[in-house]
């Protein structure tokens, strides 16, 4: 596996006191990326692991999963390396230790992933098709079939919106979207738009007026709220 960074973080990648592992390569290039060097599969500063290697440090970490704590896989993309983390999450199942993953949920075997999963967490960033492809370079339709697929099954779900100016302030979509599907173990946050990665871009960042108003932010959340959404701040 190849490996970003690692280290431990409190209740931000799930519950608890978590290992997080950063998996290096995304399949979507999001034009406001925190991590723009987590993209490339092949980025210098990764280190390879083996299934057994990951395994072997979790289990030792075990100790400092506290308050409902585990392992959490995020990225880039982490089902980019779907069959070494499959191992990985089924020997965690065995060894009783909880997971976690961050994920744009666009692989398509995601849904069979999920099974070894505790806690999910999947990005929706917009739901309009195109104007996903036009920030992230990449089709959401087999995002928003594991949404439903996900949600059909009744299985815990944590989704985030990144809410961007100019890209997806506008709450209708959206309120369509969580009504086609069933919301009734999901929760929802909304992370308004940051900076905080884009000292890290090497190419031009083309976000130029992405901060979210006060008001447009109480907007978009009061329209999630009349829909009866469960929200949540981490």
């Amino acid at each position: 596996m190849k490996i970003l960074q690692k280290g431990f973080n409190y209740s931000q990648d799930g519950p608890g006191n978590r290992l997080v592992y950063h998996l290096q390569g995304c399949n979507f290039k999001c034009k406001w990326c925190s991590n723009p060097e987590s993209m490339s599969p092949d980025f210098d500063g990764t280190k390879d692991y083996t299934p057994e290697e990951i395994i072997g440090e979790i289990k030792r970490s075990k100790m400092m999963f506290f308050d409902g704590g585990g392992v959490t896989f995020t990225g880039g993309e982490p089902t980019m390396q779907y069959d070494d983390l499959l191992c990985v999450l089924k020997m965690c199942r065995e060894s009783e230790i909880g997971t976690a993953i961050e994920t744009n949920g666009s692989h398509p075997r995601l849904f069979e992933m999920s099974k070894y999963i505790d806690y999910m967490i999947m990005d929706i960033k917009c739901p309009d098709d195109e104007v996903h492809k036009k920030y992230t370079g990449h089709s959401n339709l087999e995002t928003l079939k594991n949404l439903k697929r996900l949600t059909l099954s009744g299985r815990q779900l944590h989704l985030r919106i990144p809410l961007i100016n100019h890209v997806n302030t506008n709450p209708e979509p959206f309120n369509k979207l969580f009504s086609s599907v069933n919301m009734q173990n999901v929760k929802l946050e909304i992370l308004p738009y940051h900076e905080y990665g884009k000292c890290k871009w090497i190419s031009e960042y083309e976000i130029t007026d992405g901060f979210v108003s006060e008001d447009t932010l109480k907007a978009f959340t009061e329209a999630m709220q009349s829909h009866g959404i469960n929200l949540i701040k981490t």
